[in-house]
């Protein structure tokens, strides 16, 4: 993630900032420009600061869970990233609004990444078949079956209990897993998502199944197995998590959340002017400087190269708070493998051009 600055006081503004704290003026983030644009009041609407261009923002912005704009002339209501959501719980229960504020935050996150990296973007409104949707449920009251978190054909579903930090961690525990987050699910949901968009409907699995395996492979007994029996015992020398081991389908999505959060992760380190150099031992895997945009990166050796010495460096600060690792990971050769299959399926589909329509829709081309 970008760091950004008002345009009026130059204070650094982040992205979830609708005002800066510094000068009162307001902000929004247009997507099509991936900029956060310092405003100014001009009538009903707002100005972008020393131009003549009026925007407002996403009707979600009532509801404190979008910053995003709109020009003021679109007839759309919703921004690009929240015209994806298909069923949004009862807002009028206080309970479901703070947890759904707190989807949408990740979810805009992971729509910031998506339109950085090119990737093909559809709403089910746009294309049924194809198309891209996501539905936010709160379990229902009494015993009886939660609602599960997963994707089917396009349309993600997430129990709006993970934004409960509580239940999170207690989903975390029970499923045995080093690492959950909001964030996470999204994109590795979307990695179910994207093996349809891009590796299925195109016919290109040949390539993915000599890298991951046989994705034929029954997909409810393969969990069944791995819930009864675990992962096996070397799956850290092939697998980047133990569930990335049940089925090929789950390897390529835990996969692909991994890259998309080397790729941000790296970015935000590549804003701060990170550089990596240990005062102890000179091994160069240690050291990095990251100073590139790692949505543009040639290969995945770029990425690795930077992205092992930030992971040292990040779990070793927090270790000295007293913390768990930020990336609690490792990243064995065959997961980088399968790392740079993904950084080639991303970079053959970048096609910023053609998701025209996807900014049209909310008419960020006017």
């Amino acid at each position: 993630m970008r760091l950004f600055r008002c345009r009026n006081c130059g204070q650094t503004v982040f992205f979830e900032n609708s005002i800066c704290g510094n000068c009162g003026h307001a902000l929004g983030y247009l997507a099509r420009a991936q900029e956060m644009l310092t405003l100014t009041t001009q009538g009903d609407g707002y100005q972008r600061l020393r131009s003549r261009q009026r925007y407002r923002y996403c009707d979600n912005a009532e509801h404190q869970a979008c910053n995003w704009l709109i020009p003021a002339n679109s007839a759309d209501r919703f921004c690009p990233a929240c015209r994806f959501n298909q069923l949004i719980p009862d807002l009028s229960v206080a309970e479901n609004l703070v947890q759904w504020q707190r989807m949408e935050a990740a979810k805009h996150r992971l729509f910031y990444t998506l339109i950085a990296l090119g990737l093909p973007l559809h709403s089910y409104a746009e294309d049924p078949e194809h198309g891209l949707a996501f539905e936010f449920l709160p379990d229902p009251p009494g015993p009886g079956p939660r609602i599960l978190t997963g994707h089917d054909e396009g349309l993600i579903t997430i129990n709006l209990a993970e934004a409960d930090d509580a239940m999170r961690e207690k989903f975390r525990t029970e499923m045995g897993e080093p690492y959950r987050t909001l964030l996470g699910h999204f994109r590795h949901e979307t990695g179910h998502y994207f093996w349809n968009i891009l590796l299925r409907d195109k016919g290109q699995l040949d390539g993915f199944r000599s890298i991951f395996g046989d994705e034929t492979a029954d997909y409810a007994e393969a969990l069944q197995a791995h819930y009864q029996n675990g992962a096996p015992a070397d799956w850290g020398q092939h697998y980047i998590s133990a569930y990335a081991a049940a089925h090929p389908w789950e390897d390529f999505a835990e996969s692909w959340a991994h890259y998309l959060h080397i790729v941000d992760t790296l970015e935000t380190a590549s804003a701060f002017g990170l550089r990596i150099h240990p005062s102890a031992g000179t091994h160069k895997l240690l050291r990095a400087e990251i100073n590139f945009d790692p949505h543009k990166a040639t290969a995945i050796d770029q990425l690795i190269a930077s992205w092992l010495p930030l992971t040292v460096a990040v779990n070793s600060l927090n270790r000295s708070m007293g913390m768990t690792d930020l990336y609690p990971f490792t990243l064995a050769p065959q997961v980088i493998e399968k790392l740079g299959f993904i950084h080639t399926l991303v970079h053959n589909h970048h096609q910023p051009s053609k998701n025209k329509s996807f900014f049209e829709n909310s008419g960020e081309l006017t």
